[in-house]
């Protein structure tokens, strides 16, 4: 179909692969605990834009020729892992905001924020877009007519099963936290603890190896 073979090994290929956790899957699940579901809910959105930047680099070859220069990956590395930390630290020094004179204004902003926010993580970890061009040209036709098309039709459907999985963690794990956040003070715990997490994933992608 569209140029590809196997398509059925290729959607339980990416239903399995959605199901190990990664940076993108902790970061949904640290928003969604500290912030609540429509937080959690807006990042698993804003990682799968992300994945769109990711899929067509990939069908337009640009990310073979991005990694095709020396150190690359390490300049795309450290500055994805420089903005996790920045967010980690962010977030652990924000104060507690008083959601009772919050504005509706306020509200949007603080959502489109998250939202770009979620994007760059996801569009500035290396590994993601190599994780893309090693495993979307292994499904690929040899005579596929149209290589482009072939790619976006893969992507498509990695694209739609990682979406439907990173919104289930989200709304799962802010239901979970919903049931014993009570006292005024555990939101501000939690979102130093998501500050925490985000900086240690940003440690974390800086002592990988390329």
């Amino acid at each position: 179909m569209l140029g590809t073979h196997d398509l059925e090994i290729f959607v339980i290929s990416c239903i399995t692969l959605n199901l190990i956790p990664g940076v993108d899957t902790i970061y949904i699940i640290s928003r969604s605990m500290s912030e609540g579901m429509r937080a959690g809910i807006i990042s698993a959105l804003g990682i799968s834009t992300g994945s769109i930047f990711h899929i067509l680099a990939t069908a337009l070859g640009l990310s073979a020729l991005i990694f095709s220069f020396s150190y690359a990956f390490t300049v795309i590395k450290v500055i994805g892992a420089m903005y996790l930390i920045y967010l980690g630290i962010s977030m652990f020094i924000k104060k507690k905001e008083n959601l009772h004179v919050k504005s509706f204004k306020h509200q949007e902003t603080s959502s489109w924020k998250i939202y770009k926010q979620a994007i760059l993580t996801n569009v500035l970890n290396p590994k993601v877009a190599l994780f893309f061009m090693a495993l979307l040209p292994q499904f690929v036709a040899a005579d596929s007519s149209s290589k482009v098309v072939s790619f976006l039709f893969l992507g498509s459907i990695f694209l739609f099963t990682g979406t439907i999985w990173c919104l289930i963690i989200a709304i799962f794990s802010s239901k979970v936290v919903s049931r014993f956040q009570k006292g005024k003070n555990k939101s501000n715990i939690l979102s130093k603890i998501t500050g925490g997490i985000f900086i240690l994933l940003g440690v974390k992608l800086f002592l990988q190896k390329n």
